[in-house]
């Protein structure tokens, strides 16, 4: 009898044990998502150095990057690979961007699933992005998806597109760019779309297509991913980005708006977030720049209809992790077509050494951090009239002032030998008219009083925008950051190259050179500025400047890029064992732009200028008419009293 109880126990136990759900290691895994992200990796295929803290360091790199994504697939063979756009543009390898397409096809190489545009993805125009997108297509490669959200096509008078659009919004169909695309793993149906933020689209003033509102866009995707798709997750590549200022931060006023995202991958402000930012239920993930990092973030589905983070931490892609050797093999093949269809024109080679330095420059992280006077701006600016004098020879009228904006320099060089593919990474930017990547230098004439204007729009403008920060050779200046917008200058001069000073003149007409797109930016200061300054670049004979590109300075029939000018400059330097060597001058502030930073009453108001007077009688007005509103009502309170 008691053997029967016994038996029945044993088989009551094994049929209770078959009815619960015994959950295995792979079962475990099946109820979580795995999500390796990156974003802004601007054509950074090799590993680059930085310095911190006085250690220089060597990051990223598409092969070391693989070998980790590889590592993450072998623990979850189901993951999602995406990237939150600006994949191109800030290397050699973007020079072929429009014929060859590197960028998207090695990304399908590595695996990826989908990415987005950034602002950058524009920089070769309607046009130059649609020859990537068909060059990509035609290769036959494995490629990413690509998602874009708030895309507009405008139409002219005649309701019809221009051929460069016409040509891009053929070729996006052609690539299958949709606003979503539905993935599914582990049994989740995943809705992704991209989307372009207002940051970044004022920084693809080339782009020829129109964004559409971002809040307008992402709520119309998250309606249709919700309600018509069903989708258990929705995931937004969104190039905005985030910022300290919370009335900056597009992506967490997007989380706040519309809190159905549960993930949103936070492009273009090059942020590295250690830890997420939550805004409600929305996880706001960034891992940096130039795939330094890989991001990964693991979340489950709860009870509560929600998902809910498990792991969130940020790979560094550090020089102790292998190379894969496919993916290096890949680079190496593309770095080939770089040499014979750009670098060959200039007779230069990818890794020619040009120089070496003793020191190293400002960080890109810190460059412009600080307003005031910066050596790698020195550098460069210096560049920019060796390279026309050189190229002009007998030629050669004296330019009186060279300009660098901060938001143009988009690399910097640390202590060591300085290769042409870093000074291309330093002056990136860009396309010219003969349609070759880089921003050609142009020659145009500004009068003494608009150089003055130069100085206060740098004096001025800087400490709410950094990237319009000016670097200059030839114009010195002191200004006070205390002292009233638009009259913060309290010192302007050119410095002659002997060093001696030059009073400007407010009539005569300066030569100035400048970046192709640094010129076009001058010209829209009165518009920034409400009309109260003014800047219009103009010809020797003083006619206003319409077509930029008619002034753009040529060597030996090419046009002088910005990293050339660079580059010849860098060569141009003493040589020591055969290598030329950065002077120690550029080590070191030269006094370029000085900030007085005294904040006394007499500093702040003496020798105003015509706005700042005007400024100051608007503010006298306004206190009268505030003083006998007051001796209005007191006269009438003490007729009311007496009566």
């Amino acid at each position: 009898m008691k053997r029967n109880i016994k038996v029945l126990l044993i088989l009551m136990i094994l049929l209770i044990a078959m009815a619960i759900p015994h959950k295995t290691f792979v079962e475990e895994g099946k109820n979580s998502l795995t999500i390796l992200f990156t974003h802004d990796l601007h054509d950074h295929y090799y590993p680059f150095q930085v310095e911190e803290k006085g250690q220089i360091k060597t990051l990223g790199g598409y092969a070391r990057l693989y070998s980790v994504i590889k590592s993450e697939r072998e623990k979850d063979p189901n993951l999602l690979l995406i990237d939150g756009g600006d994949f191109s543009m800030g290397t050699l390898f973007q020079t072929i961007f429009s014929t060859d397409s590197p960028a998207l096809r090695i990304m399908g190489k590595m695996g990826y699933d989908v990415t987005t545009f950034g602002n950058h993805e524009f920089d070769f125009r309607a046009e130059g992005l649609a020859e990537s997108l068909m060059a990509a297509k035609n290769s036959r490669d494995p490629l990413p998806e690509i998602v874009a959200s708030n895309i507009f096509f405008p139409e002219d008078d005649n309701e019809l597109l221009s051929p460069e659009l016409e040509k891009l919004k053929k070729s996006m169909v052609e690539y299958g760019v949709k606003d979503y695309v539905i993935i599914e793993r582990k049994g989740f149906k995943i809705g992704i779309f991209g989307l372009m933020g207002k940051e970044a689209d004022s920084n693809a003033p080339m782009a020829g297509v129109e964004f559409t509102d971002q809040i307008k866009a992402a709520k119309n995707m998250v309606n249709i991913l919700k309600d018509e798709e069903n989708v258990d997750l929705i995931i937004c590549l969104s190039h905005s980005g985030t910022s300290s200022d919370k009335s900056k931060s597009e992506d967490e006023i997007l989380a706040k708006e519309i809190p159905d995202i549960d993930v949103i991958i936070s492009a273009h402000t090059h942020t590295t977030l250690h830890e997420p930012i939550i805004v409600g239920n929305t996880i706001i993930a960034s891992c940096g720049q130039y795939g330094e990092n890989l991001g990964i973030i693991n979340i489950s589905p709860g009870q509560d209809n929600k998902w809910h983070l498990k792991d969130y931490r940020l790979e560094p892609i550090t020089d102790s992790i292998p190379m894969d050797e496919t993916i290096s093999e890949e680079i190496e093949y593309y770095k080939s077509i770089v040499q014979d269809k750009y670098l060959d024109r200039f007779n230069l080679t990818f890794d020619e050494v040009l120089a070496y330095s003793p020191f190293s420059f400002t960080p890109l992280g810190k460059l412009g951090s600080e307003h005031g006077e910066d050596i790698l701006g020195n550098l460069i600016s210096d560049s920019y009239i060796y390279a026309v004098k050189k190229a002009e020879g007998e030629n050669y009228e004296p330019i009186a002032v060279a300009i660098v904006p901060n938001g143009t320099i988009r690399g910097s060089f640390v202590k060591g030998y300085i290769t042409v593919d870093h000074v291309f990474t330093v002056s990136s930017l860009g396309i010219g008219a003969d349609k070759v990547s880089g921003y050609p230098l142009i020659s145009v004439y500004l009068t003494g009083k608009e150089l003055k204007t130069v100085a206060e729009v740098d004096a001025s403008i800087a400490p709410i925008m950094s990237v319009a920060q000016l670097y200059t050779s030839g114009l010195n200046y002191t200004f006070n950051p205390n002292r009233l917008i638009f009259n913060k200058v309290t010192d302007v001069y050119l410095e002659r190259e002997d060093g001696s000073r030059e009073e400007i003149e407010d009539d005569k007409l300066y030569r100035v050179v400048a970046g192709l797109y640094s010129a076009q930016m001058l010209s829209i200061v009165g518009d920034k500025s409400f009309g109260l300054l003014s800047i219009v670049p103009k010809t020797k004979d003083g006619v206003p400047i319409e077509d930029f590109e008619a002034h753009i300075i040529y060597d030996s029939g090419h046009e002088i890029k910005e990293w050339l000018a660079l580059a010849e400059y860098l060569k141009s330097f003493d040589k020591e064992n055969g290598i030329p060597q950065v002077p120690e001058y550029y080590s070191q502030k030269q006094g370029r732009k000085i900030v007085d930073d005294d904040p006394s009453i007499i500093a702040r108001i003496k020798n105003p200028n015509r706005i700042a007077l005007i400024l100051y009688s608007i503010i006298l007005i306004i206190l009268t008419l505030i003083a006998l509103l007051i001796r209005i009502i007191i006269r009438r309170r003490k007729k009311k009293t007496f009566a």
